[in-house]
């Protein structure tokens, strides 16, 4: 089933009622006695601080985006693809898009307010406003992706290694290059973005050490943690700026690290035929195909499958406000194949990097 964006539930959800014999002659009774019991065992619950699992026939799964919107072939979209993927009879799904940051806490409220049984912010900015939400609403569950959880109960984060992929991303671009510069950028300076950054610097390095080279890697400096930042994750115009600023510096492979902007280091690449472009988040050949002749890789980050669990786990009454990271061995990260890019990459080059990633799975190589 296909659900519209502009709605706020799928048209045609319909939610099963299941099938009630009454007693003509006790079934009143039986009814105000079960509807009795049930309201003591809300009250039990409420006064030990426990909340209620949402009705397996109506649970309601609600996501709190950024700015970034719901089409920015990254995260927004990755979350909401997995939300949809669990849509079914019993469960509806629906987002809310933030214009600007103002917007992050009363879209939240507004979920809560239509009585969203579970509310999943995308996004580290909003974790803030998530956060405090958790704590003045404790009968809605929320999970945020790309931040912590606060250690209420019904409070979960969604949490992903990104280094770890980014780290093998970094040690192929060194491999790479032609030019024996490479770089990477970031939307704005924070640990979900600069974790990607910080581990593909460090990949060139491990490359350098490994082979006796000298790959210069900028946009990050992992002992300042600080470098080069679009300051958003809106303005095409800075992103294609500094694409081109790493072009006259001699990078040839660029790892944009800013959501829907690295479409426009991919469209330079396409133009200038000086570089190729490491997608993020999502498989781009997949998320952009238009881009497709220029993508090395992508660093995949498991948003989607993260957002489908907590909301399959929120149906089965099994929310746990325990937080979900995802790493190279539970699959919650890693590297998208290299598709038109595959025969150029030597079999040396792919037997490191999956050692590469035996090493970062038992601890030998520390990041």
């Amino acid at each position: 089933m296909r659900l519209s964006a502009g709605n706020a539930f799928p048209i045609g959800f319909a939610h099963a009622s299941p099938n009630v014999r009454t007693n003509p002659s006790g079934g009143n009774k039986l009814k105000r006695s079960t509807r009795l019991i049930a309201v003591a065992v809300a009250a039990s619950l409420s006064v030990l601080g426990v909340t209620a699992p949402a009705s397996a026939a109506n649970t309601k799964a609600c996501l709190a985006l950024d700015t970034g919107g719901v089409d920015d072939k990254s995260f927004n979209a990755s979350a909401w693809a997995g939300a949809q993927s669990v849509a079914n009879k019993s469960t509806t799904v629906k987002y809310l898009v933030a214009q600007t940051d103002a917007d992050y806490a009363p879209n939240i409220k507004k979920l809560v307010d239509e009585g969203c049984d579970i509310v999943i912010g995308v996004g580290f900015l909003i974790a803030g406003a998530l956060e405090e939400a958790a704590e003045k609403y404790p009968n809605t569950n929320f999970a945020i992706v790309d931040g912590g959880g606060s250690g209420d109960s019904n409070h979960k984060g969604l949490l992903f290694a990104t280094n770890q992929s980014s780290f093998q991303a970094g040690y192929l671009a060194a491999s790479y290059s032609k030019t024996g510069v490479v770089a990477t950028y970031g939307g704005m300076n924070f640990p979900a973005v600069s974790d990607f950054m910080d581990g593909y610097v460090k990949g060139v390095a491990y490359y350098n050490e490994r082979n006796k080279k000298n790959v210069k890697a900028l946009g990050w400096d992992p002992e300042k943690k600080d470098g080069t930042f679009v300051g958003n994750f809106s303005d095409q115009a800075k992103a294609l700026q500094i694409s081109k600023q790493f072009e006259l510096q001699k990078a040839d492979v660029i790892f944009p690290v800013a959501g829907g902007l690295g479409g426009a280091t991919a469209q330079n690449a396409m133009t200038s035929k000086q570089s190729v472009v490491i997608w993020v988040d999502s498989d781009g050949v997949i998320a952009v195909p238009q881009y497709k002749s220029v993508i090395l890789t992508s660093v995949l980050k498991g948003v989607g499958t993260s957002v489908a669990q907590v909301i399959k786990d929120q149906r089965k009454g099994k929310f746990s406000s325990t937080s979900y990271l995802g790493t190279l061995k539970n699959k919650g990260t890693g590297l998208a194949p290299f598709y038109d890019f595959n025969s150029k990459i030597s079999s040396k080059v792919k037997r490191e990097l999956k050692l590469i990633g035996a090493r970062i799975i038992n601890g030998s190589i520390d990041l």
